[in-house]
């Protein structure tokens, strides 16, 4: 099992830094591209591409950002009855309500790869051709995408909170005694 978790925690750790550089280059890309459009205006002249470009590296750059905040627990969250259970002592039922939370957030993300995977079947067969020749079904192949590693990313979180030693589920200490 430890030897799983390795390996587990690799890929973690490369998608971690893939989406971290991936999404620095995209929202400098982004900036460039924005500024180049302002400036060929003002010339009076443009390019075609750069609108839909920069509106689906917006689409990717919040996929990317989802990744990084699953990854350190910053996500999006209203943690009531884990808060409850902390302030009362009951850690162990706090553990267990965290796990629960990122276990059916994972299922929730496998339904909506699921989905995704049809919307772009759908845009694959009826969609156009966006810019340099890739059709919008390719483009929006990014939420299945982004879905997967989100997906992942929980999954991992969820596994590695069961290993011996972590003693902690996204990022928040869960004492092993209640202290009186």
């Amino acid at each position: 099992m430890a030897r799983i978790l390795g390996i587990l925690k690799v890929i973690d750790t490369s998608i971690e830094k893939a989406s971290t550089w991936i999404l620095v280059v995209s929202v400098f890309s982004m900036l460039f591209f924005s500024v180049l459009t302002i400036v060929l205006r003002w010339m009076g002249t443009g390019l075609s591409f750069v609108e839909p470009l920069v509106r689906h590296l917006v689409f990717l750059c919040t996929f990317l950002g989802g990744v990084i905040a699953t990854g350190r627990g910053t996500h999006i969250g209203i943690d009531i009855v884990g808060k409850y259970l902390e302030s009362r002592g009951y850690f162990f039922l706090c553990a267990c309500a965290k796990r629960g939370i990122m276990l059916a957030s994972f299922f929730t993300l496998v339904w909506l790869i699921y989905a995704s995977c049809l919307f772009v079947k759908v845009e694959l067969e009826f969609g156009r051709d966006v810019f340099f020749g890739i059709s919008s079904g390719q483009l929006v192949g990014i939420i299945p995408f982004g879905f997967g590693l989100i997906a992942f990313r929980f999954f991992y979180i969820f596994a590695n909170s069961f290993s011996a030693g972590t003693g902690h589920i996204v990022g928040n200490d869960i004492p092993k005694i209640k202290e009186l």
